[in-house]
């Protein structure tokens, strides 16, 4: 069967809903706290040298970017047709480039010739480092786009806080740029102890952060839901971490120009320096849930990202035993988290242990034509709602009408 024929029949079968694959991703700097489902003789069958798997991608048309050994469509998420006792996959990045705005829909097919966001679950034991990630122009010196992101903490992907529930977020109000270079030049002789110019918030769950690009930060424990434009840049900033791990040095300069290697002054160009210093940091950045009013009583609904326009989020809560239409005005993944049903007829849980490689029925793709039409979701659970994750990309004609 061609590619062109295994979409168009995983669109049939979802009228306009497609189903994803789970997408594992692993990272040498970070330890699993193993709350993304996956078993546990798992997390680590990629290879000690790839390190533990503790991301899990969601709705993803770019590759993760973990150095040489990365495997080929490491990071990228699979549409699953599954019809008479055969499954097949075809990459969703393909789909989208096949069926264009069939997909997306028009505004961002035009805009941007790709889905532009995805996002993930980041589930680490403990801090990661001071770190940030480079706005469109300086991502663009290395051939890559920035990357926005936002934070939330869903209750039912925490059943334990890690090592350090907390979050680093930009620079004191007085920080120097003179005083960031010089932790800089500390960062291959021990603990360059950057986060004595930082200050840690602590992590509320069913509330979230956002994260322009150009900020510093460090975060917390906590198993993390993360919408973002469609990128992978960072540079790590920090050399020890809390619990005495080390950072490598190529990490500090990773996706800096050839020309400015060593160059300590790109990295702090590279800080967006009003956003770091801001006084009212936890004011501008903070995201507590804001309820969407429905007239419907089988569900509920609350934007949970929603300062950028780089990507948004809603969480939608089916009650139970209760059926209900949703619109949308825009094309966008979720995962569900709690709960099991269907979803326009189709199987729809959230399992309790995935082994790598193994098909869910957790994460969906819904195409623009769908979303506006409105998909029927069934919770068919007597007593536990239905709770679902939903990512949009870039510039959400909902977001505008909603605030």
């Amino acid at each position: 069967m061609s590619l062109k024929q295994t979409i168009e029949n995983a669109l049939d079968q979802g009228k306009g809903v497609l189903r994803l694959a789970p997408t594992w991703v692993p990272r040498t700097f970070c330890i699993p706290g193993k709350r993304i489902k996956l078993h546990p003789d798992d997390y680590y069958i990629l290879g000690l040298n790839r390190g533990g798997i503790d991301e899990r991608w969601l709705s993803s048309t770019i590759r993760a970017q973990n150095g040489p050994l990365t495997a080929e469509n490491e990071g990228l998420s699979q549409v699953v047709f599954e019809h008479a006792g055969k499954t097949e996959k075809v990459l969703l990045q393909a789909a989208v480039a096949e069926f264009k705005d069939e997909i997306i829909g028009k505004r961002l097919w035009d805009a941007y010739k790709r889905w532009p966001m995805y996002s993930k679950f980041f589930d680490n034991k403990g801090p990661l480092p001071f770190h940030i990630h480079h706005d469109d122009a300086h991502a663009a010196l290395v051939g890559q786009f920035g990357k926005p992101e936002m934070y939330f903490f869903p209750k039912q992907m925490n059943n334990h806080g890690g090592t350090f529930p907390f979050t680093f977020f930009g620079l004191n109000p007085s920080t120097s740029k003179e005083q960031l270079k010089a932790c800089l030049a500390q960062f291959e002789k021990g603990d360059n102890k950057i986060l004595d110019l930082s200050k840690a918030h602590n992590l509320t769950l069913g509330t979230g952060w956002d994260v322009p690009p150009g900020v510093l930060h460090a975060p917390g424990s906590l198993c993390t839901y993360e919408p973002q434009f469609a990128s992978d840049i960072y540079a790590m900033y920090q050399s020890v971490l809390y619990g005495g791990e080390t950072v490598s040095a190529d990490l500090l300069w990773a996706n800096t120009p050839e020309d400015k290697l060593g160059n300590l002054d790109y990295l702090v160009e590279v800080v967006n320096w009003e956003l770091n210093v801001d006084p009212m940091f936890y004011e501008n950045r903070f995201m507590p849930p804001v309820a969407i009013e429905s007239a419907s009583e089988a569900y509920s609904e609350s934007w949970i990202c929603y300062k950028s326009k780089s990507a948004s989020a809603k969480e939608l809560t089916v009650k139970p035993g209760q059926k209900a239409s949703i619109k949308d005005n825009a094309a966008y993944g979720f995962i569900a988290v709690q709960g099991h049903g269907t979803i326009n007829g189709r199987p729809l849980e959230t399992p309790t242990l995935i082994r790598y490689g193994e098909l869910t029925y957790d994460e969906y793709f819904v195409t623009e034509a769908a979303a506006r039409t409105g998909v029927v979701i069934e919770n068919q659970s007597y007593a536990e709602p239905l709770v679902l994750l939903k990512h949009f990309g870039p510039d959400n004609p909902d977001l505008g009408m909603s605030f």
